[in-house]
């Protein structure tokens, strides 16, 4: 009699799903304009990160940035010595370009963050609460809109630069623009209104799914449901905006120092632009190359914020 092989049950491993984050990253990879992105970025911090030691000569006020003024290399076109010629004003464009980049970050970085801390507060308590909070929080917010912030942002600029007596703030060593940082606040100020309104509408779009009904029928209170369920979902496009917030920074502390309504003491791409406009036509490369950074930073940071975008959202499937 043959024997019939008893074969044992074959034990299905059980495979862990993997996270939000983790299915984002992978989105992410397979994006290649996201990776380009991601880049330019990673260009500008690690320029930042080493501009001591990147930079041919110091920032400025130090008198050995005119080095070559004092050379008589006013305005001199690329060359080997100066890889992106000199400004009008007897200074290394290519130096100049490094240092602005560490300003460069500041504004993004700083603008970025008291935007989305506003936005996120305004949007987060006006979503879930609603009624008469969402009415007079919605109604603030849209007067803002509606400024015309670009001119606000000038006025506000001149006064502060009237009024600023020292040019720097000493914190740990560390010298920070006074007049620089007035114009973060302001152009923060006046930018928080449309990303609010964003993190509200997504605030009101998870406060009706099911998991949130449920936990207030069990009694859950408000900050749990806020913190551990609302604000964990509506995470995801708050880093799109804000990733696009920065590019968006950036090119308005430009246009800001480019019109000469800037910080004086800081050398930002845009006060190269201003500096050298009236030169344009005999040295034009301190303009085109910090234009280009210009470019460069604002290009990168859309790329890297439309990449998110795709990758973070829930709609699209693997």
């Amino acid at each position: 009699m043959a024997q019939v092989a008893q074969q044992k049950p074959v034990e299905k491993k059980k495979r862990r799903s993997a996270s939000q984050w983790a299915v984002a990253w992978r989105r992410f990879k397979r994006n290649k304009a996201a990776l380009v992105g991601m880049f330019m970025v990673g260009v500008l911090f690690f320029v930042a990160a080493f501009s001591p030691f990147l930079a041919k000569y110091p920032a400025r006020p130090d008198s050995r940035a005119f080095t070559p003024f004092y050379n008589g290399d006013t305005g001199v076109p690329p060359s080997w010595e100066y890889p992106l010629g000199t400004t009008s004003l007897g200074t290394d464009v290519y130096s100049e370009i490094i240092h602005g980049s560490v300003f460069t970050i500041y504004v993004a970085l700083g603008v970025t963050s008291i935007t989305m801390a506003l936005a996120i507060v305004v949007g987060v308590v006006a979503g879930y609460f609603g009624k008469y909070v969402d009415d007079v929080l919605m109604r603030i917010a849209e007067v803002f809109l509606v400024f015309p912030s670009l001119l606000l942002i000038l006025v506000f600029a001149r006064i502060f630069q009237l009024s600023v007596g020292t040019p720097y703030w000493n914190v740990l060593g560390i010298q920070i623009p006074i007049g620089l940082t007035m114009v973060i606040l302001i152009i923060a100020v006046f930018g928080w209104a449309g990303d609010a309104r964003l993190v509200r509408g997504e605030v009101l779009r998870v406060r009706e799914l099911e998991f949130v009904q449920a936990e207030k029928a069990l009694g859950a209170s408000r900050m749990r449901i806020l913190f551990r369920h609302i604000f964990p979902n509506v995470l995801s496009p708050i880093i799109v905006v804000a990733t696009l917030t920065m590019a968006s920074a950036v090119l308005v502390e430009a246009g800001v120092s480019f019109l000469g309504f800037g910080d004086p003491n800081t050398v930002t791409w845009g006060r190269i632009l201003e500096e050298n406009f009236q030169y344009i036509n005999t040295v034009w490369w301190a303009e085109v190359f910090p234009g280009l950074a210009v470019l460069w930073t604002v290009l990168g940071f859309n790329l890297m914020g439309d990449g998110l975008s795709d990758a973070l959202n829930p709609r699209l499937r693997e």
